[in-house]
C-alpha cells in the first residue's frame, strides 16, 4: 500500500485509499464500495510462455481476458497463461488478490481495458486485498503506464 501511496503523492494526487473488508475480488470490492461491478479495475497479471516475462492486464470487474485478442498485443502474439504467485510478487511486489495497477517493483508491460474509460471514477486494489483506491481511469491509465486496448471476451 505504501508504494501505491506513493506513486500517488509523485503524481500530484491526493490519494483516496479506503480499507475493506475484503477485496479479493471484483464483487468484492463493488459489494463494499457499493458501486457496479464494472468499475472495479482488475488487475490480471499473465505470463508469456516463451519469455516467461509478466504482463499486466488491466480490465473492468465483470469481464473476462480473451487470451487470443491479449496475445496479439504482447510480446508479438506469444502466448499467455497463468502467471505464477511467485513471479507476481517477484515483479509486482504485490500478493495475488492486491495487485494495484500502479507501484509495482518492476513496472511490466501493461494495457488498460477500453471500457474502464466510460465511468468518472474507478477503483482498484491499493496492494493488499483489504485496500482500494478510486482515480479517474484516463489517469490510471497514464500512471500504469498501460496501452489502452481491447483485450476482453466478445459477449
Amino acid at each position: 500500500m505504501k508504494r501505491v501511496r506513493a506513486t500517488l503523492e509523485a503524481a500530484g494526487i491526493t490519494p483516496d485509499i479506503r480499507e475493506t473488508a475484503l477485496a479479493r475480488t471484483a464483487q468484492d470490492a463493488a459489494t463494499a464500495l457499493g458501486c457496479a461491478v464494472d468499475q472495479i479495475a482488475k488487475s490480471i497479471v499473465l505470463r508469456g510462455e516463451d519469455s516467461g516475462k509478466a504482463l499486466l492486464f488491466v480490465t473492468a470487474g465483470a469481464q473476462q481476458i480473451d487470451l487470443a485478442r491479449a496475445s496479439a498485443l504482447a510480446l508479438a502474439g506469444e502466448a499467455l497463461g497463468k502467471a505464477e504467485a511467485a513471479l507476481i510478487r517477484a515483479q509486482t511486489g504485490f500478493a495475488i488478490g492486491g495487485v494495484a495497477p500502479v507501484g509495482h517493483i518492476t513496472p511490466p508491460r501493461a494495457w488498460f481495458d477500453r471500457s474502464l474509460l466510460k465511468f468518472p471514477l474507478v477503483w482498484a486494489a491499493a496492494g493488499t486485498p483489504h485496500h482500494v483506491f478510486s482515480l479517474d481511469p484516463q489517469k490510471m491509465a497514464e500512471l500504469s503506464d498501460a496501452q489502452v486496448s481491447d483485450f476482453v471476451a466478445i459477449s
